[in-house]
């Protein structure tokens, strides 16, 4: 997807998208790092939870990624 045809609805945070989408945070902000999505400059608002959040990311490519995800199992803790 390319940049000019975002629109300023497109824009999310990382919260808003998981609750869209169904994709954990951790998940969409590897995502982020690793290139597979961009990550705009946030406008600062507070969240309500005493923080701010600084970083948006484009729907679009969220939901796109979405569509192939799948949850990695994690694994059972061992009786020591």
């Amino acid at each position: 997807m390319d940049v000019i045809y975002l629109q300023v609805e497109d824009l999310v945070f990382a919260h808003e998208a998981a609750e869209r989408t169904g994709v954990p945070q951790q998940v969409i902000r590897k995502w982020a790092s690793r290139g597979k999505i961009r990550k705009f400059d946030g406008d600062g608002r507070p969240l309500g939870i005493g923080h701010f959040a600084r970083t948006m990311y484009a729907l679009p490519e969220i939901e796109a990624l979405a569509r192939t995800y799948r949850p990695t199992p994690q694994r059972a803790p061992r009786a020591a």
